[in-house]
């Protein structure tokens, strides 16, 4: 059993929801990155989100585009990140996602990115830009090696494309909050959600987490009281650093927003 479905099942046994806190790898660096890392898991961070930068990211809004840009700068690269995951794995265990752009697998070679990553101890893998339709070579290679893919719904998505994910997706299913990109503005519709996870939930025991538009404590709550089994809080973070990025209690700040996150979703009823 990965340690991903480990997790949701020792929060179900809790009736606790995950928080999943987002980070790009190598901003303001990857030293920093680590020390961000270890922050949250002590902020009691559930699951962590790395993502790797990617110079055209469809499904990032600007807060997470410019932290791409950022790492970039550092020439980050895919085996950069991880390298990260693999020295996190000397002093911890929580499980690791690595959230980037199929572009930069197929560079890389499927092949080889999935024995590297599960070398180095990463447990999954998401790839908005590579439907389960289109991974049928990726997707049998990590469920071999042990790495979760997981797929991504949105409020479009019909009844069939939910069956075709459902089945798909390992670990979790992402549902994605809106239609639109990471950090968008848009206010978000807690009856449509809720009955979007109801529609996920009726066809996969498997969990699902929700992501997109989610920066507040108040607005963690009222996700994780839907029925979602997670909730994914990238832009929110992410501005957080960028706002901090220079300063020497980054982690401190970064860490006590968490809390204030993980206090939400505890909060849920």
């Amino acid at each position: 059993m990965s340690r991903i479905k480990n997790t949701f099942n020792r929060l179900q046994k809790k009736n606790e929801k995950a928080l999943i806190p987002y980070l790009m790898a190598g901003d303001p660096d990857l030293a920093r990155t680590k020390e961000l890392i270890l922050g949250l898991e002590q902020a009691g961070c559930d699951i962590i989100e790395l993502g790797a930068p990617f110079s055209d990211p469809l499904a990032d809004g600007p807060v997470i585009q410019k932290a791409a840009l950022r790492s970039l700068q550092h020439h980050t690269s895919i085996a950069d990140v991880l390298g990260l995951v693999s020295d996190v794995r000397k002093v911890s265990r929580i499980p690791l996602i690595v959230m980037t752009y199929y572009n930069l697998i197929f560079h890389y070679g499927e092949e080889r990115f999935v024995q590297d990553a599960a070398a180095a101890g990463l447990d999954g893998i998401i790839l908005p830009d590579l439907p389960p339709d289109e991974a049928g070579v990726l997707m049998p290679l990590a469920k071999k090696a042990g790495l979760d893919t997981i797929f991504l719904l949105a409020p479009t998505s019909t009844d069939e494309r939910i069956k075709v994910v459902a089945r798909a997706s390992q670990g979790f299913i992402y549902y994605v909050s809106l239609t639109g990109v990471t950090g968008s503005s848009t206010g978000l519709q807690m009856q449509a959600i809720r009955d979007s996870i109801a529609r996920i939930k009726a066809q996969s025991d498997k969990p699902v987490a929700v992501g997109f538009g989610i920066s507040t404590p108040d607005q963690a709550t009222e996700i994780a009281s839907l029925g979602a089994d997670g909730v994914i809080v990238g832009s929110a973070l992410v501005k957080v650093i960028e706002q901090n990025s220079g300063a020497p209690d980054l982690t401190d700040k970064v860490t006590a927003f968490a809390r204030t996150l993980k206090e939400g979703v505890l909060a849920a009823k």
